[in-house]
Order: structure tokens, then sequence, then C-alpha cells
């Protein structure tokens, strides 16, 4: 059994690819996945780090609902994402 490129399922945060749109509660594209970043200790995603037309965002672990081969969905919505702290 071979997975067809169109098919889409999940990843981990650990080979997620940059460059993948993500998309807000509402479905609406918001930004494109720079990277995931690892909390180092707990061996879990600590957050992702997406680059929006405001910049670059970080978004906090609990914020991403789900991560695929073709897109990042959060849980929240685009109001909210452009309410984000930039990433330093």
């Amino acid at each position: 059994m071979t997975l067809d490129d169109t098919e889409e399922y999940s990843v981990g945060y650990q080979v997620v690819e940059s460059g993948l749109p993500v998309e807000a509660a509402d479905g609406r594209q918001v930004g494109t996945l720079e990277k995931a970043i690892a909390h180092q200790r707990e061996n879990m995603l600590d957050g992702i780090v997406i680059r929006t037309d405001a910049g670059v965002l970080f978004v906090d672990a609990p914020e991403v609902a789900r991560m695929t081969n073709q897109r990042v969905i959060l849980t929240i919505s685009a109001p909210e994402v452009a309410q984000l702290q930039p990433y330093r």
C-alpha cells in the first residue's frame, strides 16, 4: 500500500515541512509555516513560527489543531492570529 501524494494525512512536528499553508480555524489562509519548535525538556511541540503579511509570528502549541502533509490548521480565528506576538 502506498499513499498518493494528493492524499492528506497527519504528520508530526518533527517532520512537518516549511512552506506549507497555515489556515485559521475559519479556513482562511493566514500565512505559511516557517518551522516547528520543540520543547527540548518535554520532547513535545512548543509552538510554530509562521510568516504572514504582518511579519513572522509565534503560535503556541495549544493553538495548533493539526499538522498534515498539505497544511497546518489552527484552533484560532484569523483576527486572533493578527493579535499574535512577533517571533524573535
